[in-house]
């Protein structure tokens, strides 16, 4: 893993539809890498449509993880950014910057 909290990232994620599957990506801001080993985990936070923030957790060794994309790195001096959650998308790009 070369990302930590407070990088954008996008993940490329296998979603299986019917007989086949196909590849999503979700962009948006760690927030937080949990766990050690073989059960670790990280949180990505997107700010979809209408201002509502979606957060979804992906596992690491998961086989359905294609890939993660590190977009822009973020200059944060903590591990788990979760004060983000409560500002704007403006105010958000002032604290990691």
């Amino acid at each position: 893993m070369d990302f930590r909290a407070g990088d954008t990232v996008r993940v490329h994620y296998k979603i299986k539809e019917g007989e086949g599957h196909r590849i999503q990506a979700f962009e948006g801001l760690v927030l937080c890498i949990k766990g050690e080993q073989d059960s670790k985990t990280f949180t990505v936070r997107h700010i979809g449509p209408e201002h509502v923030g979606v957060e979804r957790i992906f596992p690491v060794k998961s086989p359905n993880l294609d890939k993660v994309e590190v977009i822009q790195k973020g200059k944060v001096r903590r591990s788990k950014v979760y004060f983000v959650r409560g500002l704007s998308e403006k105010e958000v790009k002032k604290k990691l910057s």
